[in-house]
């Protein structure tokens, strides 16, 4: 199958500077890169394509090859010419493409690449109703971003930067010592390959300002501590025009007064009257949308966990509901009046003893018979 021109399939005119090209290929990276296109197969190749065209285009060397030659010009499988076959080493060809990618500099190649934008980091703290139910949030983040007045090249409007005298471009300059030689970065240019003679006045060259960002996040519902969201292009602005780093949001969800959570099912206590346990009853209960019935079974011991189903937290990533666990505490009474105590020795009294006390508290009788056991077992 015959190969799209590279021009085309940037979206870029043919005379396109090398910035023009590299605002071109940020903006089809940020669409097509494989971290958004979730394995799409077609969507993965015309990438590729775009990395291509991109490695060709911004690559002096390369780009006069394509201009005089077509893609035979820079085709890997013929030797000489400006092809890749004819000196780019594997190194050259996958350092300077992941570099504008990843915001390295090539791996030896022959072309310095400016170095893309640091990812950032954000806190955010969220209640457990904000976080269950999902929420818009506007953040401020302090950041590094592309001038506006130069556009990011660092020149004073209506100049370029100049190709570095030292390195012609490259960014590497080639120390001989005997029979060896040894690359180095340019001190002229530090590496840059280009020379801002008249730097822009508002970011002294540098082609980035701090400015503090107002954005917003739509945090999806269901999320939980350690998740993040991730903001492609939101971290700092790259060097002259190279492609801006990402933000990660870090998400922290408070403690609640009430629920505990874990994975999608949400925990809390429920104290329970003496003679609720004893005798059954319900019990209204708090979930996350306000109060339900809990229907407590006759002699329901301390510490039993009762089930709400679908009163949990929905899962973010699967979308099933979690539940609600209760777990119920038996309470003692207390500032008991003389009335109330009589009635309660009453009650002992009236569950009689040995045998009977067996039927009525059954663990109490279990444990001491255990007790007398393990004490019979010392002494034989």
């Amino acid at each position: 199958m015959s190969k799209r021109d590279y021009y085309e399939v940037l979206g870029v005119e043919k005379g396109a500077t090398e910035r023009d090209i590299k605002k071109a290929y940020k903006k089809l990276a940020m669409k097509y890169h494989p971290d958004r296109t979730a394995g799409d197969k077609a969507l993965e190749e015309k990438f590729k394509e775009i990395q291509e065209a991109v490695e060709v285009l911004t690559d002096e060397r390369k780009r006069a090859a394509y201009d005089q030659y077509g893609h035979a010009g820079v085709d890997p499988n013929r030797g000489g010419g400006g092809g890749f076959g004819g000196g780019a080493d594997f190194g050259d060809i996958f350092g300077d493409v992941f570099g504008d990618i990843f915001g390295g500099g090539g791996r030896g190649g022959r072309q310095s690449r400016a170095r893309g934008g640091a990812d950032l980091r954000y806190n955010l703290e969220l209640s457990l109703e904000e976080a269950v139910r999902g929420k818009d949030v506007e953040i401020r983040v302090p950041t590094l971003v592309e001038c506006d007045v130069c556009d990011g090249s660092g020149a004073k409007k209506g100049s370029t930067p100049t190709t570095c005298p030292t390195c012609h471009g490259n960014g590497q300059v080639q120390m001989r010592q005997g029979f060896f030689a040894v690359q180095q970065t340019c001190p002229t240019c530090s590496g840059k390959g280009k020379i801002i003679s008249d730097p822009c006045g508002s970011c002294r060259g540098q082609g980035r300002k701090e400015k503090t960002k107002t954005l917003s996040v739509k945090v999806p519902a269901g999320v939980d501590t350690g998740d993040r969201i991730r903001l492609t292009g939101e971290g700092e602005a790259g060097e002259h025009g190279a492609p801006a780093g990402d933000l990660y949001v870090q998400v922290h969800v408070k403690e609640h007064k009430i629920f505990a959570r874990d994975g999608n099912n949400l925990y809390c206590e429920v104290p329970l009257s003496f003679t609720t346990a004893a005798l059954g009853g319900e019990l209204q209960v708090p979930t996350l949308d306000g109060k339900v019935k809990l229907k407590i079974t006759p002699e329901t011991q301390t510490g039993r966990m009762f089930r709400l189903r679908g009163k949990g937290v929905k899962s973010v990533r699967s979308g099933a509901v979690g539940d609600l666990m209760c777990k119920v505490v038996v309470e003692t009474p207390v500032n008991l009046s003389s009335r109330q105590k009589e009635l309660l020795q009453e009650l002992d009294e009236s569950m009689g003893s040995g045998q009977d006390i067996s039927k009525h508290r059954p663990k109490e009788q279990g444990f001491f018979d255990g007790v007398k056991k393990f004490f019979d077992d010392l002494t034989n």
